[in-house]
């Protein structure tokens, strides 16, 4: 549960950061992980490289800003920290099967190529179990052992009623009397 803890709040600070320069040294200082473990666990929780990841979301920004923008295609690359507009546009091309300009031109308005945001589905904290039910035996008198039985099915003995002291090997369920164990260390 901690990892995906930590990968979930990753994954919300990039986010949030798509548009500051995000190397993976930097990711990986923010979690705290090295790069290379980093990278592991990030794909085995969501399947993605975190590159690849990263690249994506900001290439989906960058689609639903030249749609709902005016801004030039320079601005856009350079918020999402292309390195030039032609390296840009090359990586757009290669995602979206068309340069920006077209798609900002373009009529079809779907969504193919976007990478949502992902978000992990945590586990809700499981409840505590209550513990298993313990029920004595009524007492009955010149007995020496008295048996309790606990929920999965086991039986522990115990001494006497009013002092329960556990016998070795008891809880091993082995369920040796108070006589056999005496007998047994002499």
């Amino acid at each position: 549960m901690y990892r995906e803890n930590i990968v979930s709040e990753l994954l919300e600070w990039i986010e949030h950061n798509l548009d500051q320069p995000l190397t993976l040294d930097t990711i990986a200082a923010k979690s705290g992980y090295s790069k290379w473990h980093l990278q592991r666990l990030f794909k085995s929780f969501t399947g993605y490289r975190l590159g690849t990841y990263t690249r994506e979301r900001r290439l989906t920004m960058a689609a639903q800003e030249l749609r709902g923008t005016s801004f030039s295609v320079l601005r856009i690359a350079e918020k999402y920290q292309f390195d030039s507009q032609q390296t840009f546009t090359r990586t757009f091309k290669k995602h979206f099967n068309m340069t920006p300009a077209v798609y900002r031109r373009s009529e079809d308005q779907s969504n193919y190529g976007f990478c949502p945001p992902y978000v992990l589905e945590l586990e809700p904290p499981q409840p505590v179990s209550a513990p298993a039910t313990v029920s004595v035996a009524p007492s009955v008198a010149n007995k020496e052992t008295v048996a309790m039985k606990e929920g999965l099915g086991r039986t522990l003995y115990c001494q006497n009623a009013s002092w329960p002291q556990w016998l070795p090997g008891s809880f091993m369920g082995e369920g040796r009397s108070a006589k056999s164990e005496v007998s047994s260390k002499t």
